[in-house]
Order: structure tokens, then sequence, then C-alpha cells
């Protein structure tokens, strides 16, 4: 299958990320095009989530670039990169628990936030205004994921799919261009993990771009238009799903393995 033309929003040039003697990522090039939904999957401890780290600004890569929009971003702080138009979630959640649902996607716009101390403080106007566009648009994303009646309820409270849902949300408040989402099914039941597929090329409607990391594989093979594995740090291979799953040398050392219910070791 050939790629898309597509503009190339999230570019990776020979990444490497290394813990003491370990090298976690190695030379990695990896291509994330617009208006498609990319899976990054291998065994765990492929360094996969190391690699999101490192777009995310969690980690300083060791050597190598990572490129948005052809700008390199290339260790720039996370609240930064977020401005810059990629929002993440994580394999374990990351929620405020004593925060009401709406609080925590109203939190996800920070970095859209221009009103300053002194505004904040006097209550200005220009700061009121801003208030009420950010619970706007919060009430927007809670609604879309379908969590708009549990919207004064403690994020603690709802169930766990539920939270997953408004994570996703709180992601999508801070308009990204691309979002960056690490096991998204994990936990799910069959009946959840299907509405999250929809949900997910639902957004593509959007002009986002999606990149996941996913243990599924029937989500991988459901969802993706792209798929990029990982062993040991290194890619291994990559093409269109159905590429991937004739595969044999991925057929044989990654799809075989039970990838369900360890964390990524790096």
């Amino acid at each position: 299958m050939q790629r898309n033309k597509n503009k190339v929003v999230l570019e990776t040039h020979q990444l490497t990320k290394t813990f003491g003697g370990l090298t976690a990522v190695s030379q990695l090039n990896l291509r994330v095009h617009q208006g498609e939904i990319s899976s990054l999957i291998g065994p765990n401890g492929a360094g996969k989530t190391t690699v999101f780290n490192v777009v995310t600004g969690i980690y300083r890569p060791d050597g190598g670039q990572v490129l948005f929009n052809d700008e390199n971003i290339s260790g720039k702080q996370p609240h930064r990169i977020v401005a810059k138009g990629i929002a993440r979630t994580f394999q374990n959640i990351r929620l405020f628990p004593e925060m009401t649902c709406l609080e925590n996607v109203m939190a996800g716009q920070h970095c859209r936030a221009s009103a300053g101390l002194w505004s904040s403080i006097f209550r200005t106007p220009g700061q009121k205004k801003e208030e009420k566009r950010i619970q706007e648009v919060a009430e927007d994303r809670l609604e879309q994921v379908g969590l708009w009646k549990f919207k004064a309820e403690l994020a603690k409270n709802i169930a766990y799919g539920s939270r997953r849902m408004l994570e996703i949300a709180r992601a999508l408040a801070s308009d990204p261009q691309l979002l960056v989402l690490d096991e998204p099914s994990s936990g799910l039941n069959d009946r959840e993990t299907e509405d999250l597929i929809d949900f997910l090329k639902g957004l593509l409607q959007e002009n986002l771009t999606i990149l996941i990391i996913e243990h599924d594989m029937k989500v991988v093979m459901g969802i993706s238009d792209w798929v990029t594995v990982m062993d040991e740090g290194k890619k291994i291979a990559e093409g269109d799903p159905e590429t991937i799953y004739n595969n044999p040398l991925v057929v044989e050392a990654y799809l075989g393995k039970d990838d369900d219910s360890e964390e990524e070791k790096i």
C-alpha cells in the first residue's frame, strides 16, 4: 500500500534515548501523516512509551530530532509542546481525582489561556470573557465524549471507562493538531473498545491526526492507516495493517506475544 501524500505532521530523525548503559530508542525514523491514525506497536520494553515521552517533552533525546510541522521541538518543555498543538493521554490515567469532570477538562486549556495574574485577581472583563470561553469549550468536549451528565461529578467517582474518555476530552480541550494516545483501550470492555474505535475515527473529521500505542491488535488492525513496529528500541517493520499482519517477522515475534497485562518497562 502506498503511503498517502498528505503533509508529514510529526517526524523523528535518528531519534535516540539512553538510560545509563541501556539504549531505549535507537536511531528511530518515524513519520506521521496528517489525517491518519498511526499506531506504534511492539512487545513490552520495545521503547514505545519512551518515544512518546521524548515527543511530548518529558524526556530530552540523546540524539536525533523531533520535528512537528517542520519545526524542531526536540527537548522543549511539555507545556510548550502542548501549546504548539500536541496533546497526549497516558497508559496510567492522570486526572485530578478531587476535581469535577468539567474542571478536569477546563484544565486542559491552560496552554491557551492568556489572562495574567492581575487580570485573574481583579476579575477584569477580559479575564471573565476568557473564563467563559474555557468553560464553553470544556462543556462541548464533555458532551462530545458522552460525559455531560457527569460534569459536576468528581473524576474519582466515575467508572474506569469514563475516566479514559475524560482524559481524552481534556486532551482535546487544548485544541491539538496531533493527539497522542498511550494504550487508550487498556482496561476497556469489548463494547467500550468498539465505541472508542468509532470515536477516534470520527475525530479525523476535525482535521486531527492521531498517533497511538496500542496492545490490542484488534484495535490496531481496525483503526490504523499506518503501523510501525518496534523491538528493543529499533524500528523493525512498518506498513499498512494488512502488510504488518502478514509480515512473518512481526507475526512470529510480536503478534504472538502476550502484551496485555504488563506496563512498558521503559
